[in-house]
């Protein structure tokens, strides 16, 4: 609560009161000055009080206790608000970006930055000299250069082409190094036919001599355009678009794709005598006429945060590796262009974008809908991602008759409880505490996730145990050790047998038991959203206000519809469907021909791929200081892997067979019942250091070693 400034003096009455009268006075300060600025808080606050005395009397030491506690988000507008709501909402997708257009005036310097137009004049551009600006050099200038030059030479002999032969002249010039460089369109008198627009001829800008003048009719004029249009711009349109391709895909360089883009555009269409080249000198004076393109940097390390209508840059460069893969794995299906680990590789790299824009329109659909609408959307498409390759695996499986790929997602759901228990806190935990020396969080609410997901643990691999004690022990190969047939053996291939006596245990012990485990866990998960969201919404402490600023816009403005939102989520889920019968379509060689082991294949690549946006938005919320969300994250994703989807597989196995149940290896068992120990005992006293996160990143990183060297599972 801001300190109550007292504008009366010293000796102005007395100072005393109760801790509970001075934050009830500093809260009603706080309403006061929110309700000049406009702020509509979308929670109850505490009711304005006319003195510090009545609200102590009308509200108790519990209010004033809440309001001490309380964590105020301020949020652009109402849509925003609802976001920040559904983040700390268990069983919501935690999104970081925004799903509304933020105020102009509100972006930091460096942002606008990045979405200003190449057309501004700077007071001071500072040196041109820089690693960007060399790279580009290297990378583009010169041979952009020499195809001006070239191209240059053409329309000089063209004749008719003379006019934009100049022009290509002085653009070679300007590609090589357009930093402190400007090109602007000016305007012609009526009694000039064609003007050469030379840097050192522009007399009225320069004050150099008057224009030459380029004699000839109009008749001669278009026949320059027509040579120009066939002969010229087709190869430097073409030259500028593959550079602003890769500068674009190079994301540090989108200032050289911005440049590219628009002389392809705008500057290569316009007659030549419209156009101006001049350098820039240290005294700035009014230009007339438009500025085209306006050059100074050619890098910029901050466009990681570059946004295209709300999709991060990154997700825009990855979307055609998505048409690359469906085009490639369903055309060249009998592998003649490439093999199946590139088309298993491209494949699962393509989950990563389909994975954002999945949460992203998850986001943008509960943020403009009630809670009812988000609820349902979460838990329907929240695991969609993972639950697509799984079941796309297991019906190949079945088809083959193979158990491997069974015993591959029984190591990827092991993987993704273990990653996001282990190694999304820790890793968000040391990259926070690398900017924060303490991070503190709701331990409360990080409480009762941790209570589901001991809960969930104890519920998944309860058919585990009950087959290790009543399942009969069978081996492979035993070999007599001693010599004597009372001695010792060494056995290999051991395993607990359900099968003994026709499938008696399994079908009359076992499989009831796995049934009545998966109905127990999503009604312990329904029960957690009920106690969550209903009845104890209060342990998260979250106070979202809608707040303005005097002069501000208000209204939201979505980057994407309710309807636009649902298109993109159906085509993505699509999308992935597709990206995911690839991967296991062309995971079997893999499986089969690798010398590493297939739990250590499942438990990393399958598992911790797809959720990478996950851990990307994680690191965001930590280094805001906002671990909670972090720690969330984790323990959301590893709840609604044990209580939603491993349900959703029994169910599909019981109307479509396949070889998975829910009897997992002991090394599953150690690693998940530990790491979830583990993670309870670091987040106890509800703050954490960077010193914590890299003890469970460490933890994590030995248990990949273990499936490192571990031996296949039986039947792969």
């Amino acid at each position: 609560v801001p300190k109550v400034r007292d504008s009366r003096g010293d000796s102005d009455g007395p100072r005393r009161g109760s801790l509970c009268e001075r934050h009830c006075a500093a809260i009603n300060n706080v309403h006061g000055e929110l309700g000049e600025l406009g702020c509509h808080p979308h929670r109850p606050r505490v009711p304005p009080a006319t003195s510090t005395p009545s609200c102590c009397q009308q509200h108790s030491e519990e209010v004033c206790e809440s309001c001490v506690l309380k964590t105020t988000l301020t949020a652009e507008n109402a849509v925003e608000a609802n976001k920040l709501s559904n983040n700390y909402k268990f069983g919501f997708k935690k999104w970081k970006s925004h799903v509304t257009a933020r105020p102009w005036e509100d972006r930091s310097e460096i942002v606008k930055e990045l979405y200003s137009d190449l057309n501004v004049i700077r007071a001071s551009g500072g040196s041109t000299l820089t690693c960007g600006n060399v790279l580009y050099l290297l990378l583009f200038g010169w041979w952009l250069s020499l195809l001006y030059v070239l191209v240059a030479a053409v329309m000089f002999l063209s004749v008719m082409g003379a006019p934009y032969g100049r022009l290509c002249w002085q653009l070679a010039g300007y590609f090589l190094w357009p930093f402190g460089k400007v090109i602007q369109k000016v305007e012609v008198p009526k009694s000039h036919q064609v003007c050469d627009a030379g840097a050192g001829e522009s007399s009225a800008l320069l004050g150099g001599p008057t224009p030459r003048r380029w004699l000839g009719t109009g008749h001669w004029h278009h026949a320059g355009t027509a040579v120009w249009l066939c002969l010229g711009y087709p190869l430097l349109a073409l030259a500028h678009g593959l550079v602003c391709v890769a500068a674009w895909l190079l994301i540090v360089l989108i200032p050289v794709a911005k440049l590219s883009g628009r002389a392809a555009a705008r500057l290569l269409l316009l007659p030549p005598r419209r156009l101006l080249v001049r350098r820039l000198g240290t005294t700035q004076v009014p230009l007339e006429g438009e500025v085209i393109l306006c050059c100074y940097r050619a890098a910029n390390p901050y466009y990681y945060k570059y946004a295209v209508d709300g999709i991060n840059v990154f997700a825009v460069n990855l979307l055609p590796l998505v048409l690359v893969t469906l085009v490639l794995g369903y055309v060249d299906s009998p592998n003649h262009l490439t093999g199946s680990a590139v088309k298993f590789t491209l494949a699962l790299l393509s989950i990563m974008p389909l994975s954002y824009y999945i949460g992203m329109a998850i986001a943008s659909i509960s943020a403009q809908s009630n809670f009812a609408v988000g609820a349902v959307v979460n838990a329907t498409f929240g695991s969609i991602t993972e639950l697509t390759f799984y079941i796309t695996a297991l019906i190949k499986g079945s088809r083959e008759g193979n158990r491997c790929y069974a015993e591959v997602v029984k190591s990827a759901l092991t993987g993704t409880l273990v990653g996001c228990v282990l190694f999304v806190p820790g890793l968000c935990m040391v990259i926070g505490g690398i900017r924060h020396q303490e991070q503190r969080f709701n331990s409360r609410s990080a409480g009762v996730s941790s209570a589901l997901l001991f809960l969930s643990v104890g519920g998944v691999f309860a058919p585990t145990l009950f087959s290790k004690v009543y399942g009969k022990l069978v081996c492979g190969e035993c070999h007599n050790v001693t010599q004597n047939p009372l001695g010792h053996y060494l056995c290999h291939n051991c395993h607990f047998d359900l099968m003994d006596n026709n499938g008696t245990l399994y079908y009359s012990h076992v499989q009831p038991l796995v049934y009545t485990v998966s109905l127990l866990l999503p009604a312990a998960y329904l029960i957690g959203l009920f106690f969550t969201l209903k009845t104890h919404t209060h342990i998260y402490d979250i106070h979202i206000s809608d707040c303005h600023m005097p002069g501000h816009h208000h209204s939201a403005v979505v980057h994407w519809s309710r309807w636009r939102a649902l298109l993109i989520l159906l085509l993505s889920t699509l999308c992935m469907s597709a990206c995911a019968d690839l991967a296991t379509e062309h995971i079997s060689p893999i499986l089969t021909n690798s010398t590493i082991s297939q739990y250590f294949i499942g438990v990393t690549v399958l598992a911790m791929v797809p959720e990478l946006p996950e851990i990307v938005n994680g690191i965001q919320f930590a280094l805001q200081n906002n671990l909670s969300l972090s720690i969330e994250i984790g323990n959301c994703i590893a709840v609604q892997v044990c209580m939603l989807q491993i349900p959703i597989l029994v169910l599909f196995t019981i109307f479509y067979p396949t070889n998975f149940t829910l009897v997992f290896s002991d090394l599953h068992v150690y690693a998940s019942m530990f790491s979830v120990v583990l993670m309870n005992y670091i987040f106890m006293d509800g703050k954490c250091d960077y010193f914590q996160g890299t003890v469970l990143v460490m933890v994590y990183f030995i248990l990949l070693a273990v499936y490192f060297f571990a031996p296949s599972p039986s039947g792969c």
